[in-house]
């Protein structure tokens, strides 16, 4: 059995092709992401991976919808969002594949 401390991943990152990571892979990558009440990433999309974001606590606006804790947004290659946290938030994000690099910022928006 091995242990690690959430706190030691960067930004949350713990199974992927990263470092620090658990487990080092390009298949999938996961993270538990936290934000505090104001934090903004500005409009992006990914080109290869399918990205799953779970709400565990808290509420957050993407496109301007909001979600709150259980909501699921599941977000297909080509979909652009941005993603506000309207509260302090806990979220689980999956991406799959783990495609480095496949995070694209949206001309004009502050990511």
């Amino acid at each position: 059995m091995r242990t690690a401390y959430l706190g030691e991943m960067v930004k949350g990152w713990f199974i992927g092709n990263f470092e620090p990571t658990l487990y080092r892979t390009n298949d999938v990558e996961v993270a538990v992401k936290r934000y505090k009440a104001g934090d903004y990433e500005g409009s992006h999309y990914h080109k290869i991976a399918t990205e799953f974001t779970v709400i565990l606590s808290g509420e957050v606006r993407m496109n301007g919808v909001k979600y709150t804790e259980g909501d699921i947004v599941v977000m297909e290659p080509g979909d652009v969002t941005d993603f506000e946290s309207v509260t302090d938030v806990v979220n689980v994000v999956v991406k799959i594949p783990g495609a480095n690099n496949d995070k694209y910022i949206v001309e004009g928006s502050k990511c």
